[in-house]
């Protein structure tokens, strides 16, 4: 039996699909298809695979191994195919799937069990200017180190191997995210939850959606974002100041566009999000000050948890805090981005 089959048998691999699964089922650490897990073993990793739901990880066979020994060795030799993760995928042997954008991250990050989520605490600190010093304080005597932000995947990985020490074990990537590492996924998993706790500020108060807007709704046929956090969002004057700009993170450009549109007083949220547009591309997610928001007709299941997921963000930002927003380069680099266009495409294929 070749070690990639040995792990896929063994024990710690049906707990990184327990653990997987978990997060991937808890919106306040994963939407949709962000986020990725993996275990390794001597060199021999299995890794998400791109595109794919980790709330679905014992449901679907969606992880596939990756040779991290090569790929690491790549990296210290400064071979350019490191930067193609599939380069190194196992042949033959798991789904015929791609894997992880971020899977030079796992690879460069030696420990068993590495796991990604976009965790909304954590997000909610990692979009300010002030990103590092909250992190230190917030995360003394976890072995935690804050990664300003550059374009997930080889980028990434670069900036975490300036930062990273062999003691690191936690991660906050600048407007993107959290990393936890450890001997198995249980103990990884435990400092997930310990960091996204430690981070936390106040807890977003909630709200239901107002029953008049899903009335003045209904003839245009957009879908109504009913999540409590979005409509005290959209209910907070102070927080609403701050929504329209650049994105904050790259998920939201991914199934959402570049930023929201804020409509103005009666603005149908086509005219709303026509107005907004950044390069020909119109934001889908339209917040109608006081009344609620909204996405297109056609909004699939990622755009609506990501929908969700922004008033979630929004709402545990100290609106004292000045926000680090990604540039326009920034924004163009995911929208354009070959990767993040096939997890688009998974999107809407997902049963």
């Amino acid at each position: 039996m070749n070690p990639y089959e040995r792990i896929r048998r063994s024990r710690d691999y049906r707990s990184l699909l327990e653990v997987s699964e978990r997060l991937g089922r808890n919106p306040l650490q994963v939407q949709a298809a962000g986020g990725n897990t993996s275990l390794e073993r001597d060199g021999a990793m299995w890794v998400k695979a791109s595109g794919k739901w980790l709330a679905d990880a014992r449901r679907d066979d969606l992880f596939v191994p990756v040779d991290a020994l090569a790929m690491r060795r790549a990296f210290a030799q400064g071979d350019p195919a490191a930067r193609d993760a599939d380069a190194f995928r196992v042949a033959n042997l798991g789904p015929a799937l791609r894997a992880s954008i971020e899977t030079s991250v796992h690879a460069l990050l030696d420990w068993p069990v590495v796991l990604h989520t976009h965790c909304v605490s954590t997000l909610a600190v990692a979009v300010r200017e002030d990103a590092e010093a909250v992190v230190r304080e917030s995360l003394d005597g976890l072995d935690a180190v804050f990664i300003p932000y550059v374009k997930p995947g080889w980028d990434l990985a670069m900036a975490i191997r300036e930062r990273a020490t062999a003691r690191t074990r936690v991660l906050v990537l600048g407007n993107h995210g959290l990393v936890a590492c450890g001997g198995d996924a249980a103990e990884a998993e435990a400092l997930v939850l310990q960091a996204a706790q430690r981070l936390a500020r106040a807890e977003p108060s909630g709200a239901d959606v107002a029953p008049e807007f899903l009335d003045w709704l209904a003839p245009s046929t957009w879908r109504a974002v009913t999540n409590p956090a979005m409509q005290a969002l959209v209910r907070d004057p102070v927080r609403l100041a701050l929504v329209e700009g650049n994105s904050l993170y790259p998920d939201h450009i991914v199934f959402l566009g570049p930023g929201v549109a804020l409509a103005r007083d009666d603005e149908q949220p086509v005219a709303a999000s026509m107005r907004a547009h950044k390069a020909g591309v119109p934001p889908k997610l339209v917040l109608f000050p006081g009344r609620g928001a909204a996405l297109p007709p056609d909004a699939s299941e990622a755009a609506m948890a990501l929908a969700e997921c922004f008033g979630e963000v929004m709402m545990r930002i100290d609106p004292a805090a000045r926000l680090k927003r990604l540039s326009d380069e920034e924004e163009f680099a995911i929208l354009d981005w070959d990767a993040e266009q096939h997890r688009r495409s998974l999107d809407k294929t997902r049963a």
